[in-house]
């Protein structure tokens, strides 16, 4: 049996009241924030497919920006590079004009005269700074000019002629992350752009009984590879082959020494993972690859103990120049013009390698944008609010709130503040 005292009607009334405020207040707040989840408990299911799919909208909006960057960068390096590619093109025409015979020693020296100016901008050019002013040659190092013209006199030339270009050294490619896990190479790096030959590296120390120290490690064109104390000189050599670095290793049979070779044109990079308190093996110093470690990102070859082969660009306009200015057709004919389709070779192919990751880009870019509404249909359909709906339930809410304060007003009995009045 139920009691019923005066006050239940008024606090039933006030507790039915308050529960049909706050549904009228949780519907206002949806229909103000979009969102018809103001809690988990709300719809649990829905608030944990809305979690995963904001995640992921985040992580493609990060990929969309990276695309996006490297779509740009991408364009200004092929712009440059084809730059590039045009002042070769009429070096070589200079190289064959120059051979074929015809043109008095004046000539040849005027030839020779244009072919400097045009180094001059070719090394204007591998400097270049990009719109995010940093070197678009120089890899991670952005903000170290990767050549370095010096000047000075030749036989027959002026006062203010190349006589070489010295690599300063661009540091390993920056990555950047287009999709889960999948990263691609952002830089072409001046050793790689602006090279002519393969490299090769005779070392001339005999390693036939050499001996890791210590296990460790060491780099080659950014590539890590790890020995172990005790390892041997074809163990080394299986070591660097097995590597994706783009160099070949052999043993030189007859020094016994280490021999790299560059499977493609570039500057070779080398360099023992020594730490700053000098522990760890050093690999490439005790085999005469290197004389240390690089200093100012400069090329440590140790020349003493090692015979260092295979020029750049730049290598092969000086000489093409010189031998212009000495009016040597034979060489002109043959090394200079040879030189050039290396370097015209070479460039043309990092060009065709710019292309294809432009390309990638351009694709990828255009799948995240794609994708990207699709992922925020998923959230709208899992969290947001029907405004048509959520606007009938709001009136609906709002007539009935109304109709119960009315309800209230005429049902309840006569309080004291009544005889109060």
């Amino acid at each position: 049996m139920r009691r019923i005292s005066t006050e239940m009607p008024h606090i039933d009334t006030q507790y039915q009241l308050r529960r049909q405020e706050e549904r009228l207040a949780k519907m206002q707040s949806q229909i103000t924030s979009e969102n018809r989840i103001q809690e988990l408990r709300d719809d649990p299911l829905a608030a944990s497919h809305t979690v995963r799919y904001e995640s992921y909208l985040a992580r493609l909006a990060r990929f969309e920006k990276n695309t996006s960057y490297a779509k740009d960068h991408y364009n200004v390096v092929y712009g440059y590079m084809n730059e590039a590619l045009g002042i070769m093109q009429r070096v070589r025409e200079l190289a064959v004009q120059g051979a074929n015979g015809t043109y008095t020693p004046e000539d040849q020296k005027l030839m020779g005269m244009e072919i400097n100016e045009l180094l001059k901008e070719l090394v204007s050019l591998s400097n270049t700074v990009g719109p995010d002013g940093k070197q678009v040659f120089a890899g991670d190092k952005a903000f170290t000019e990767p050549f370095r013209l010096v000047e000075g006199t030749i036989p027959g030339g002026g006062e203010s002629m190349v006589v070489r270009v010295e690599y300063r050294g661009a540091g390993a490619s920056r990555r950047t992350e287009i999709s889960d896990n999948t990263y691609v190479d952002l830089d072409l790096g001046g050793g790689e752009a602006f090279w002519a030959e393969k490299m090769q590296i005779f070392s001339s120390v005999n390693a036939s009984n050499y001996r890791v120290s210590a296990s460790g490690s060491f780099f080659i064109d950014g590539n890590e590879i790890r020995v172990a104390a005790g390892d041997t000189l074809p163990a080394i050599v299986a070591k660097i082959n097995d590597s994706p670095a783009p160099v070949k290793a052999y043993i030189d049979p007859e020094t016994r020494g280490l021999v790299l070779e560059g499977t493609n044109p570039h500057l070779i990079r080398a360099e023992d993972a020594v730490s700053q308190n000098g522990e760890g093996p050093t690999v490439l110093k005790d085999l005469g690859i290197i004389r240390g470690n690089m200093e100012n990102n400069a090329p440590n070859w140790d020349t003493t103990r090692s015979l260092v082969s295979g020029g750049s660009m730049f290598d092969m306009l000086i000489r093409l120049r010189d031998a212009l200015y000495r009016g040597d057709q034979d060489f002109v004919g043959s090394q200079g013009i040879g030189g050039m389709d290396l370097a015209l070779s070479n460039l043309t192919t990092r060009i065709a390698d710019i292309g294809s990751r432009q390309e990638r880009a351009e694709n990828v870019w255009l799948r995240l944008n794609k994708e990207i509404p699709d992922v925020t249909a998923h959230i709208s359909r899992e969290s947001s609010v029907d405004m048509t709906d959520a606007a009938t339930d709001l009136r609906f809410l709002d007539f009935a709130h109304k109709a119960a304060l009315q309800t209230a007003a005429r049902l309840l009995p006569v309080s004291l503040v009544d005889f109060l009045r």
